[in-house]
């Protein structure tokens, strides 16, 4: 194992009605004027987004509005969200939604709060110093943006998908009702579980120091994410399979299933925002296509961590050779991906990508990764074409 900080300063309040606590959570952490920061019209069509802005009215607490987070949100409605909290004096940052409401709002914080331009983080060109506080009230279970460092946004010229990863963005708080997910289309549902469990098996994969409690607890959640998925296929009202995932969501992308490794592989996250950037699809489905092709490409070099998914997380017998007991576990995981209708290639995601543009996905996510990137296997530009090839 290596040696690793923990830091999670996220104060999570989690189950029925707790969006009611709202204004008190925003005075705790000092927000006096707050931007909303929202997505789409599901929050409205809810009466979310009303009964929070009638709670911070009751409270006597000023706030501006700002909808129109998309997935893969746009660097666009950034710059618009840092102009408008400058003209208003915002000091508190209110998320109410998914990850791409999180993120945009991540990126808004760091734009107030720094000089110059803010795509310059995601660029990797300099480091934040200062965020915007923020909280979240949660809406879906996916990207864990509600406790992490990260944030991924896209810039539209140029189709530029970039994570950037701080500790200044980590949210104050986050409000977790699994109630609020109970609306969402099973297509969301099933991605989120995807994104999930890929954050999770990001930070498994690993050539590079392993705990076994960290191990445990990392195919626990896999195992778990995987039960409640299928469970909320055939009964999407589920309130304790909801609350399963919601809290899987967030431990599996707060740092504590890396803990003692070398931080993780996340080349199948590299090649999906390739993906996202170029055809705007779901992150999860980009995920689920992508990942059985990056699988079977660096199997042999990452083994003794393929046979041990196989045989804990995916239950394949341990019989056979090494090799052949973690192609099962591959060929099982593509199994639970197609139950819960997500697609295992491009075509089932509805991408159909020319020869030019899996050399361009590849030739930019190089750019992305300075090179080369990878733990279970470093991978260059001809390799991550080979696996682009390969999921066609």
């Amino acid at each position: 194992m290596f040696n690793f900080n923990y830091f999670t300063p996220t104060k999570v309040v989690f189950g029925k009605e707790t969006e009611l606590q709202v204004a008190d959570l925003i005075r705790e952490f000092g927000g006096t004027k707050v931007l909303i920061h929202y997505g789409g019209g599901s929050v409205i069509r809810s009466g979310l987004l009303k009964k929070v802005t009638d709670i911070l009215d009751g409270a006597g607490i000023a706030y501006v509005t700002l909808g129109g987070a998309v997935p893969n949100p746009h660097l666009g409605l950034v710059y618009e969200g840092i102009d408008l909290c400058k003209k208003e004096g915002v000091d508190f940052l209110l998320a109410v939604g998914g990850g791409s409401a999180i993120d945009s709002a991540k990126a808004i914080g760091y734009g107030v709060t720094n000089e110059g331009d803010v795509w310059d983080f995601y660029d990797y060109k300099r480091e934040a110093t200062a965020c915007l506080p923020l909280g979240v009230i949660l809406t879906l279970a996916a990207t864990g943006s509600e406790m992490s460092d990260s944030s991924v946004i896209t810039k539209e010229e140029g189709l530029v998908k970039r994570g950037y990863s701080s500790d200044y963005c980590r949210p104050k708080f986050a409000i977790m009702n699994p109630e609020l997910t109970m609306t969402l289309p099973d297509y969301q549902t099933a991605c989120g579980c995807t994104d999930i469990m890929m954050h999770t098996m990001e930070r498994y994969f690993t050539n590079g120091g392993n705990m076994e409690i960290t191990d445990a607890l990392a195919e626990g959640l896999l195992r778990t994410v995987m039960v409640n998925a299928e469970i909320l296929k055939k009964d999407p009202k589920n309130y304790d399979a909801r609350a399963e995932v919601m809290w899987a969501g967030s431990l599996a992308h707060n740092g504590l299933t890396g803990c003692g490794n070398d931080g993780g592989d996340w080349m199948t996250h590299k090649l999906e925002h390739e993906l996202g950037g170029l055809y705007d699809v779901a992150h999860g489905a980009g995920l689920a296509a992508i990942w059985g092709s990056w699988a079977r490409y660096v199997m042999k070099d990452c083994l003794p961590r393929f046979k041990r998914f196989a045989v804990n997380v995916m239950g394949v017998a341990p019989e056979g050779t090494d090799e052949k007991i973690a192609l099962k576990g591959i060929e099982a995981m593509e199994a639970f991906y197609r139950r819960i209708d997500m697609p295992t290639n491009l075509r089932e995601l509805g991408v159909n990508a020319t020869d030019e543009d899996l050399a361009l996905m590849a030739h930019k996510c190089a750019v992305g990764v300075d090179g080369a990137m990878g733990s279970a296997k470093l991978l260059y530009e001809k390799d991550m074409l080979a696996i682009f090839k390969a999921s066609v």
